[in-house]
């Protein structure tokens, strides 16, 4: 049986949905940007975190605006060369501007969610988080509702939603993303990557697409991350019928496995200089979508779309 479990922990209003069975449990902090501060898998005789979160409120109100942990990514995601960008033959620049002058990572990623629902069963737990944006960034004045959906399922896997709802009167360009930080305790050069993919987004020197995509296929295996840097977007291959992308710590023995649908068809991968945890991001379009329409998505004025992905943990 499932269950859900508030508590305040830290300075953080957590929200927990737990899988009685295994004691599985994904712990959820709707006042900030509905962020995933914990997925804890059964390891042993404890359970292991996989998630490199915050370890309290002081760390993260320091630390949010250099790694952006676990925040939720939207309207846009990665950069937009000085925030500025032309949609239906008007140009806006955003005011939410805060990396060397460029505009990063959208609009949500330090705002409030409320609770729509939480509900649990013999077949999981379901928390499902809204925030409703009204425009007021001038860059960006298209009102929507952004939901995010908590699934905790049966075998240690954890299905994240998001729903976009257009309250605009007219469309709007949406780019979708979400920022995770993995991390078994292992140091991120002991661990191994494998992902299906054989394109890379080619980026110029200040880490904006140029509009091409070039062959890359080092990680259809998998490979050892030891002394290699990313910060790099990828176009994965969806024809093929398994995890599209795995971490694997063979130390430990942990598979962390992740399955994107076809609605996130970039995964951005970054190793922050620390190498002690690694960002495994699902985006519908590669960093300036806005600009070069690489996976743009435009809802038109009442139209909602789904975007959703799926974690798996195991000890083996």
């Amino acid at each position: 049986m499932f269950s859900i479990q508030s508590y305040h922990q830290s300075g953080f209003d957590i929200i927990a949905l737990i899988d009685g069975d295994t004691g599985t449990r994904a712990e959820i902090i709707p006042a900030h940007s509905a962020l995933l501060h914990a997925f804890k898998i059964p390891y042993g005789e404890n359970f292991l975190n996989i998630i490199d979160s915050y370890e309290s409120l002081d760390d993260y109100k320091l630390n949010l605006p250099e790694y952006y942990k676990s925040a939720k990514l939207s309207p846009f995601a990665c950069r937009i060369p000085s925030g500025t960008y032309r949609w239906e033959e008007q140009d806006y620049t955003i005011v939410k501007t805060l990396s060397s002058g460029n505009a990063i990572h959208g609009l949500l990623f330090d705002v409030p969610f409320e609770v729509v629902s939480q509900r649990a069963d013999e077949k999981g737990a379901v928390l499902t988080l809204r925030h409703t944006y009204t425009g007021n960034d001038a860059g960006y004045p298209f009102p929507y509702d952004c939901e995010v959906k908590y699934h905790l399922e049966p075998g240690q896997q954890l299905r994240i939603s998001t729903f976009i709802l257009n309250n605009a009167d007219r469309p709007i360009p949406v780019m979708d993303g979400w920022h995770p930080y993995f991390s078994t305790g292992t140091p991120v050069d002991e661990l191994e990557l494998q992902f299906a993919s054989e394109q890379i987004v080619e980026f110029n020197a200040q880490l904006i697409p140029t509009g091409n995509v070039l062959p890359y296929d080092r990680f259809l295996e998998a490979q050892s991350l030891a002394g290699i840097p990313l910060d790099n977007s990828f176009v994965l291959d969806f024809s093929r019928h398994s995890a599209l992308a795995t971490l694997r710590d063979p130390r430990k023995r942990v598979l962390i496995h992740f399955y994107p649908e076809p609605c996130y068809p970039i995964l951005q991968i970054y190793i922050p200089n620390h190498r002690n945890s690694i960002a495994i991001e699902h985006l519908t379009g590669a960093p300036n979508a806005f600009n070069n329409g690489m996976g743009l998505v435009t809802l038109e004025p009442g139209e909602e779309r789904v975007f959703s992905t799926a974690i798996t943990a195991i000890a083996y």
